[in-house]
């Protein structure tokens, strides 16, 4: 990205602009770089993340390959890294970094990161981990990162966990090993998955429109620890009656939804009525995991065991 002088907005450049990294990185690796997409990231979906994971799953069977590094927009970042965490597992290291500062801003930190992020994707210690997110200095887990800041630089966080490990001047430090969860299959996505977040007085009318545009399942933010007003139950009852599945997460960026309460539209009342809690992720990356795992079954019990991992 680079901002334009007459207009001032901000859009996707030449994306060879990238190529006066390369003498940074050399220090730390040999770099290959192929230009897959040249897209601002609200334009990414589903189908660009498969396209992205098969040319990365390529790029890994490469024996003199060590590692692959994505360079991406910071909206849908993490969306795209849990993709990839979900579908490859392999003994190298995937990194996704990006920039919150055009290229041509002062202080722009994307040539930084991308450097970071090489040195990530060839250290011994990252392989394991699953798909990385690094960013400012810090290591996250695809799937605990969050973007918390609309444009600060310190943006990528990690609310429940923290980064899983540094990166200073001179080396990488882990500190936490994120238990991996088991890989999905790389399919073409075709699932079509609504996500809904609940608000006080809210009514069933968004679960009534994502079944009028055959949703093959719908992920509710709820309030807290996983609760919904009641007038959205009869929705939620004639979801069910259809067999679309309910993945139920919470607004909340701490924490995990649980079967506490007992009331109308409670936990507990929507476990039993056989909703699909979650673990701890957060609704664009439950959306996420449902779009893949429907690739792979609608038996309930096999994705409320998904989504327990």
């Amino acid at each position: 990205m680079a901002e334009n002088e007459d207009s001032q907005g901000v859009k996707p450049q030449d994306p060879t602009s990238l190529q006066t990294v390369l003498p940074l990185l050399s220090r730390y690796a040999e770099v290959e770089m192929e230009h897959l997409f040249n897209i601002p990231s609200p334009h990414m979906t589903p189908q660009h993340m498969y396209t992205l994971a098969t040319e990365v799953n390529k790029r890994l069977q490469q024996p003199d390959i060590s590692g692959v590094v994505v360079t991406h927009g910071t909206d849908t970042l993490e969306e795209t890294a849990y993709f990839l965490n979900l579908v490859i597992d392999p003994p190298k290291t995937v990194v996704v970094t990006g920039a919150m500062r055009s290229q041509n801003e002062l202080g722009s930190d994307g040539p930084y990161n991308l450097v970071n992020a090489v040195r990530v994707a060839t250290h011994s210690k990252a392989r394991g981990h699953g798909t990385l997110v690094v960013f400012n200095d810090e290591i996250h887990a695809a799937k605990t990162v969050t973007k918390t800041h609309t444009s600060s630089v310190a943006t990528f966080q990690s609310p429940s966990l923290g980064p899983i490990g540094f990166v200073t001047k001179k080396e990488i430090f882990f500190q936490h090993h994120l238990k991996r969860e088991p890989t999905l299959p790389l399919q073409p996505p075709t699932a079509n998955v609504s996500l809904i977040k609940t608000v006080a007085g809210m009514d069933d009318q968004m679960i009534q429109w994502a079944l009028k545009q055959n949703a093959d399942g719908i992920v509710i933010e709820a309030f807290g620890q996983g609760n919904v007003p009641p007038a959205m139950l009869p929705g939620i009852r004639q979801a069910l009656a259809n067999e679309v599945p309910i993945v139920l997460v919470s607004r909340c960026f701490n924490g995990i939804v649980q079967d506490t309460y007992e009331y109308e539209g409670g936990g507990k009342t929507l476990k039993e009525m056989g909703l699909i809690f979650s673990n701890g992720i957060n609704g664009p990356k439950a959306r996420i995991k449902l779009i893949l795992a429907l690739n792979k079954t609608k038996n309930f019990a096999q994705l409320q065991s998904y989504f327990q991992q």
